[in-house]
This record gives structure tokens, sequence and C-alpha cells, in this order.
């Protein structure tokens, strides 16, 4: 006895995989899209002013 249903079943599940991988990719370029235009808008965040790096780094806590 054949079940008519099964191969329809098997090319619906390629089909909706096939789907949701096309979407998973689309989800990463986007995704790596957007993490290439923030670090560029970074690009253009001015550097401490200061000539000595170190100015600033000991905070004294007690009065």
């Amino acid at each position: 006895m054949e079940l008519s249903g099964t191969s329809t079943s098997s090319v619906s599940d390629a089909s909706v995989e096939l789907r949701a991988a096309k979407l998973a990719k689309n989800q990463q370029e986007q995704v790596g899209e957007q993490s290439l235009q923030l670090l560029e808008s970074s690009a253009g965040v001015p550097k401490s002013s200061s000539a000595n790096p170190a100015l600033g780094s000991n905070v004294d806590t007690f009065a």
C-alpha cells in the first residue's frame, strides 16, 4: 500500500528548508553590512587630544 502524500511532503520539507536557508543567509548579509557601516562610522570619531595617554588614568578617591 502506498501513500500518495509522502512524496509531496518531502518536496514541501525541502522547499521549507531551502527558504529557511535563504532567509538565514540574507540575515547574515544584512548583519555584516550593518557591522561594516558601524565600523566605517566610528572611523570619524576624534582621538584623545591629550599628549600624555597616562593623564587621567589614576583617580584619587580620597579627599
